[in-house]
Formats: structure tokens, C-alpha cells, sequence
């Protein structure tokens, strides 16, 4: 693992259509810098990980535990391990950071998409 790296230059994968993460691996966790395209839903599901993130671009509608809020520029939201959730991007799209923990091991075998500037600096 390199020590220091630019968020544009970490290898795009593609988790569902419309959504793409840019994860950064540690020991024992993985941020994901994601951006989901305008409207994209991206479909209830659970993971084992726990979950906290924030909007860094656009809004997002989160779904966590049967419970919708929109979420736009710097709010958070925290998902407990095994909680089913889903997100929907807003008209504009959304940028988000997510850390999960332990780390997502299925991300590291994610199809990957050719690097792009992406919405990230």
C-alpha cells in the first residue's frame, strides 16, 4: 500500500451500473470515494461491514433499516453491520465517501473500469 496517493489516480470499480468506487485498502478498513450518476438507484442490500459516510457532491436519498432521508452536501449517515440499505442519487448525481470496517474484501476483486479524471481532485 502506498503511503500517499491522489483519490483521481486509485483504480475506478464498477460495483453496480451507474455507481463506481474508488477504494483505498488498509489493514483493517476501506474508504470508498463513489460516485453514483443522477437518478441511479442503488438496490437495497447488506454487507457484514459497518458503514459510516458522508456527501462530499449532489444529494442522496439513503434508505437504512426501512427509514428515507435526503442527505446533501456534508451529512452523514452510519449503517450497523447486516442492516439492509439503498441509496438513490439525486437529479444531479452524488460523490460520497463511505469507510467500512473490517475493509471490503469483495471490492478488491470488483471489475475495474479504465482510470478517468472522475469527479475527484
Amino acid at each position: 500500500m502506498d503511503t500517499f496517493q491522489a483519490v483521481s489516480r486509485l483504480k475506478p470499480a464498477r460495483i453496480w451500473d451507474g455507481v463506481v468506487a474508488r477504494p483505498l485498502h488498509a489493514e483493517r478498513l476501506t474508504i470508498g470515494f463513489v460516485d453514483i450518476d443522477p437518478g441511479v438507484l442503488v438496490p437495497e442490500h447488506r454487507h457484514d461491514n459497518e458503514q459510516v459516510g458522508f456527501v462530499q457532491r449532489g444529494s442522496v436519498t439513503m434508505t437504512i433499516a426501512g427509514q428515507a432521508r435526503e442527505l446533501g452536501v456534508g451529512e452523514t449517515y452510519s449503517i450497523a453491520g447486516g442492516v439492509p440499505h439503498s441509496a438513490k442519487a439525486g437529479a444531479d448525481g452524488a460523490s460520497v465517501v463511505d469507510v467500512f470496517a473490517p475493509g471490503r474484501e469483495d471490492w478488491k476483486t470488483a471489475p475495474t473500469v479504465e482510470p478517468f479524471a472522475g469527479r475527484w481532485p
